[in-house]
């Protein structure tokens, strides 16, 4: 009778340890699907995460191009306009000193003209003083 305890013990605890395998193996099986899907979800997300970095650094970099454009047409509309007032200042400064030069002419030649007509005079008077005296003598 103690052989048939031990053989039902031992057949008992086969039998436990069979199925227990068994559903461990399954519980092994159901914890490496549930990792390989978590693995694929997560580099899902990485993927996405990427892309979308990928995305905002375009737009940045689009935003900079604009940006720079912007300002290449800004600073160019800038020195188009310093070299128009450049152009009409000394356009103007130009014409100025026409100007001062015609009245400066202008000036000297009157001046010129009385001193002609003062020449003019004094010579006159100094040829009848001269015939004045002529005659006196």
């Amino acid at each position: 009778m103690k052989k048939v305890v031990l053989s039902l013990a031992l057949i008992a605890v086969l039998g436990l340890s069979f199925t227990s395998c068994r559903e461990t193996a399954d519980k092994a099986e159901d914890a490496v699907e549930n990792a390989a899907d978590a693995t694929g979800d997560a580099l899902e997300d990485a993927g996405d995460a990427i892309e979308d970095a990928v995305d905002d650094a375009g737009d940045a970099l689009e935003d900079a191009g604009d940006a720079i454009e912007d300002g290449v047409n800004n600073a160019t509309d800038a020195a188009g306009n310093a070299v128009d007032s450049a152009k009409d200042a000394a356009g103007d400064a130009v014409d100025n000193v026409k100007d001062a030069a015609k009245d400066a002419v202008d000036g000297a030649k009157e001046a010129g003209a009385n001193a002609v007509d003062k020449a003019k005079k004094t010579g006159t008077d100094a040829v009848n003083k001269a015939a004045d005296k002529v005659k006196g003598n």
